[in-house]
């Protein structure tokens, strides 16, 4: 098999959760490098990493195919040209970037070095989201008129964290960090929109980032998508609620990757990984052929973020298809960016 060599640029709970467990367990890549600008954690669990106290120190020296930005947004822009002008593939956590302009650089960089760039939409490999691409596959709803995607969590307490709490840091708050998941799912569910409204603030107060959005998708075909998410929620919401001209669909939030990454479970090449669900996750409600109604307990089945970097490990070796690559995810910055400006100006936003 061949060995691609992968340096990450950073280590903190991003690099311990959603990219170096799933470097060291797929057997065609290598941890070769990796960024700790003060510790050494990695050697734990990397020992055959080598530490770099840079990005700049790991891209003149690091013997790397694939660079993985995991960094701060704020420092995507910056380090994903640097890794693209050094020759090197990339996959860019999300938030792609801070606005729609500097992904549209960075894409057009790409290109003109023949290199790819791809952004680490996880999500779409959660079991919710898998089951809701199901059950619309499927037709059993009909015409679909109405949804709903929700992120919600109680957190009501800063975090400490500048990069995603200072409103004066551009990219940070809910809207681009839950954001991008949300509007990631709704272009890949339901194509792009025709215009949006949005609501974006902070619950916590002004002296913090966003905490909380709503943004309402305009689309042909009379079909409405919002997106929402807050930190005031102590009670979960169905994440997925999906009306249409035969039934309705409610999916909650399920998929739990994250916490068992957190807690240490090993995501094994190959495998459904994941603790199995301990009951039924969703309500499908329809009408048959018959028009008698039909109401069913569904079970989603295991999503894995290994599927991911088996995509890239395919592009690289195989040529297949690239996960989220940038020309696609430029269309959640549009979503991103717009939503901002309809906010502030309190306005639709109608995109050309």
């Amino acid at each position: 098999m061949q060995l691609v060599k992968v340096g990450l640029c950073a280590f903190g709970m991003s690099g311990k959760v959603f990219h170096a467990p799933f470097l060291k367990e797929h057997p065609g890549f290598f941890m070769s490098a990796v960024v700790e600008r003060s510790k050494e954690e990695s050697k734990e669990k990397y020992p055959d990493a080598e530490i770099f106290r840079s990005v700049e120190e790991m891209l003149q020296h690091a013997d790397i195919e694939l660079v993985v930005v995991n960094t701060p947004v704020q420092t995507h822009f910056e380090y994903v040209k640097m890794a693209l002008e050094a020759g090197k593939n990339v996959v860019v956590e999300k938030p792609f970037t801070v606005n729609v302009s500097e992904a549209e650089q960075l894409a057009k960089l790409a290109e003109e070095k023949g290199l790819f760039l791809s952004v680490y939409q996880n999500r779409r490999f959660d079991r919710d989201y898998l089951q809701v691409q199901k059950v619309i596959s499927e037709q059993k709803l009909g015409t679909i008129k109405e949804v709903e995607i929700r992120f919600d969590r109680f957190r009501t307490e800063p975090s400490g964290k500048s990069h995603k709490e200072n409103p004066n840091e551009t990219g940070s708050g809910s809207l681009h960090d839950l954001g991008a998941h949300l509007v990631d799912q709704a272009v890949q569910l339901f194509g792009f929109p025709e215009k949006l409204f949005a609501d974006v603030f902070s619950m916590k107060g002004i002296e913090y980032a966003n905490d909380y959005f709503e943004i309402l998708l305009y689309y042909k075909d009379e079909l409405r998508v919002r997106l929402k998410s807050s930190v005031f929620s102590k009670e979960a919401h169905y994440a997925y609620v999906l009306h249409g001209s035969n039934g309705s669909f409610l999916q909650e939030r399920t998929d739990n990757q994250e916490n068992e990454l957190v807690a240490g479970a090993v995501p094994e090449y190959g495998k459904d990984w994941t603790l199995p669900l301990k009951e039924a996750d969703g309500i499908l409600n329809y009408l048959n052929e018959n028009k008698e109604t039909e109401r069913i307990l569904t079970s989603s089945e295991a999503g894995n973020y290994m599927n991911y970097y088996q995509n890239i490990y395919e592009h690289i070796v195989f040529g297949y298809y690239l996960p989220s690559p940038a020309e696609e995810v430029i269309l959640n910055m549009k979503i991103i960016d717009a939503a901002w400006a309809s906010s502030k100006d309190e306005r639709v936003i109608t995109f050309e």
